[in-house]
């Protein structure tokens, strides 16, 4: 077992396998020392735990649990691109994309689902640049979409 692996375990969380594109691209590329993820849903087992709009028919609290999600599948494409998740030395960006229902003003609550386990995963190399983006729509009816760039030695 990697340094990672037994975070992760000590945190309870497994890294899923990652997910198979929904259109023409692919999940993760590397460029010099850094992969960047394709947008990553927050789906388990090739499911969407739910859709909708978040401040409507998803909770933002509910969403706040799915970004995370979006992370460990987000590790998922990156491990597949580098090989090994104990090869990443920094978090450098997180782009986080909330379906919101027009009086929803929250995503960067949200999106904070993401960030709060990043830093729980990999303590200050976790701590990154971010935007939280409110959408009328993300793919599948999905409430949230995270996209990231991880710096790898």
């Amino acid at each position: 077992m990697s340094a990672l692996d037994d975070r992760l375990a000590e945190l309870g969380l497994t890294i899923p396998e990652a997910p198979k594109p929904l259109a023409a691209y692919i999940p993760a590329i590397v460029s010099g020392n850094l992969v960047y993820t394709a947008g990553q849903l927050p789906s388990v087992g090739g499911q969407l735990p739910a859709t909708g709009k978040v401040g409507a028919e998803v909770s933002p609290e509910d969403a706040k649990k799915y970004a995370g999600t979006c992370v460990l599948n987000g590790l998922a494409a990156a491990k597949t691109a580098i090989g090994s998740l104990d090869r990443i030395t920094r978090v450098v960006k997180v782009v986080g994309f909330v379906a919101s229902d027009p009086a929803f003003s929250g995503q960067s609550i949200v999106i904070n689902g993401a960030s709060e386990l990043l830093g729980e995963i990999f303590g200050d190399a976790g701590k990154h640049a971010r935007s939280a983006v409110g959408v009328a729509v993300l793919p599948l009816d999905a409430p949230v979409e995270i996209e990231f760039v991880f710096e790898f030695a």
